[in-house]
């Protein structure tokens, strides 16, 4: 009930920036059928990504599921392709930030430490 109430609220909100744009009113009973026909494609979605993930034989859903489902509209594939792209790629970041620091937690040292480590030991062989 309270996600089907967020669903109005959105839609209500989005009626409103299109009303003001385009200077045109929407009555209350056409957000109400907008909103109900937005969440019904919304549950329709859902058991459609289900479903591609079952038919793969697995229990969670994928960016591929998502691109499958977004077939149909070019701009929105487009658009996932993307995001998934620039996700995927800041992943990867994520992951070698990582391994840099624990490598380094380790006792691998980086190159920056390691100058450190023979500057300190050349001062002390100095003195």
């Amino acid at each position: 009930q309270r996600l089907k109430a967020a669903v109005h609220y959105t839609v209500g909100c989005l009626c409103q920036d299109v009303a003001e744009d385009k200077d045109v009113q929407f009555s209350k009973q056409t957000i109400a059928a907008i909103s109900e026909i937005t969440f019904r494609q919304c549950e329709n979605f859902a058991k459609d990504l289900e479903m591609f993930a079952r038919h793969a034989k697995r229990s969670t859903v994928t960016t591929e599921d998502v691109k499958l489902l977004a077939r149909r509209s070019n701009s929105l594939l487009k658009y996932i392709t993307q995001k998934s792209e620039e996700l995927a790629s800041s992943n990867m970041e994520q992951k070698e930030k990582k391994k840099k620091k624990s490598s380094a937690a380790k006792g691998g040292r980086t190159s920056g430490e390691q100058e450190a480590a023979v500057t300190e030991s050349e001062d002390s062989n100095m003195a």
